[in-house]
């Protein structure tokens, strides 16, 4: 299976030398799951796509630190493609900045959150089973990096897992859209370099709790698992 990254940020130069770019940490995740999957890395955020949505047979998104209703340009551009990838019925997986694109490409609503950040490590109830959700938990626990959420589901989405503080943290729209607002490729030291990258806008009450929160274990593993078998 050849899987495209559809790359909407870069991971800010002082933390790259360690932690490298958000592709790698993308194809580490998948590769220590399936090492015989492809992929082509597509900077959408510098205005860079596929000749044709067939050049792979599924698609992710990364994070970024812009936000979905952003009136950049190469925002505008991204929505227009992943409302395209949908009517194509290719297979997608948006994460966090993806996950509320899908969302606002097909109709539903995000806003910046009077809740405010979400960091650190957080954990969803699974509020339903579905078929390609092998090795079965009641609740994921993944690392998070967001002040943005979705608010309104486009019609026809599903809940796959939810918590108080974000209630459509995981989504199916039809056979082949999944959102994820946590990420699963984010380490926990990444995590913790960048709440202290990001002191100038997250408060510090809030970084001193998602730090404290990177003891608990996450389900990156899990959830990877997951994600690939929805693909395939």
């Amino acid at each position: 299976m050849k899987i495209g990254i559809l790359q909407c940020d870069d991971v800010t130069e002082a933390l790259q030398a360690k932690h490298g770019n958000y592709p790698k940490m993308f194809t580490r995740l998948f590769e220590d799951i399936d090492a015989q999957l492809e992929f082509s890395v597509f900077r959408v955020m510098d205005g860079h796509y596929p000749s044709s949505v067939d050049d792979c047979d599924a698609y992710i998104t990364t994070g970024s630190r812009f936000g979905v209703n952003d009136d950049a340009p190469w925002v505008i551009q991204f929505q227009h493609y992943i409302a395209k990838l949908f009517a194509c019925k290719k297979k997608l997986i948006g994460i966090c900045f993806g996950h509320q694109m899908m969302v606002k490409a097909l109709g539903g609503e995000v806003v910046k959150s009077p809740k405010g950040w979400g960091v650190g490590v957080a954990t969803s109830m699974v509020t339903q089973q579905k078929p390609w959700m092998n090795g079965l938990s009641s609740e994921i626990s993944l690392v998070v990096s967001h002040q943005d959420q979705v608010v309104e589901l486009p019609e026809g989405t599903e809940i796959i897992a939810a918590s108080d503080f974000c209630p459509f943290y995981m989504i199916q729209v039809n056979d082949h859209f999944l959102g994820v607002q946590g990420h699963p490729e984010f380490s926990k030291q990444y995590s913790q370099d960048l709440m202290y990258a990001r002191r100038d806008r997250i408060p510090k009450e809030r970084i001193e709790s998602g730090v404290e929160s990177l003891s608990l274990p996450v389900d990156d593993k899990l959830v990877t698992r997951w994600m690939l078998n929805f693909l395939h």
